[in-house]
């Protein structure tokens, strides 16, 4: 008799919003990577994590070299099945950032356009950074240092 093939369910476990977000506050104060990009709840407070304040260091040899860029980070209550929305504090000059107020525009950056659950904030950081390094963005003028949104 030929043997029997069990078919197993496959389970998909979706972990809860603050699951989620309690691991990325974990590895945010921990740190994480090179350094290059950190990020950290904006008022310990928050008890339902949505508030988070982001920093990117500029990629070196580029305009963005020696410059601290702050940013403010949302996540709203569909976090992290919807992105976070990201504004810029620091006045920065990119191709994905409105000029007016420093909120970067959710479909000129890949990983806001695209987003997926298993993306974070810190997927977002990095990609920002990546971006201070494109050819679109590394010939714009950039606003006078220490300037703000």
């Amino acid at each position: 008799p030929r043997a029997r093939q069990r078919k197993h369910a496959t389970m998909s476990l979706t972990v809860p919003r603050n699951f989620v977000l309690l691991a990325e506050l974990e590895k945010g104060e921990k740190g994480f990577g090179d350094g290059t990009v950190s990020y950290g709840l904006d008022d310990d407070d928050d008890i339902m994590l949505t508030n988070w304040n982001g920093t990117i260091l500029g990629p070196p040899r580029s305009k963005f070299e020696n410059r601290i860029y702050s940013l403010k980070l949302e996540c709203g209550p569909k976090y992290p099945d919807e992105p976070p929305t990201v504004r810029f504090v620091s006045k920065i000059n990119l191709t994905c950032v409105n000029q007016s107020t420093g909120a970067v525009e959710k479909n000129k950056l890949g990983v806001l356009a695209k987003w997926q659950r298993s993306f974070s904030m810190e997927t977002v950081l990095m990609e920002l950074r990546k971006a201070m390094c494109t050819k679109e963005n590394v010939k714009l003028s950039q606003p006078p240092e220490n300037s703000v949104f």
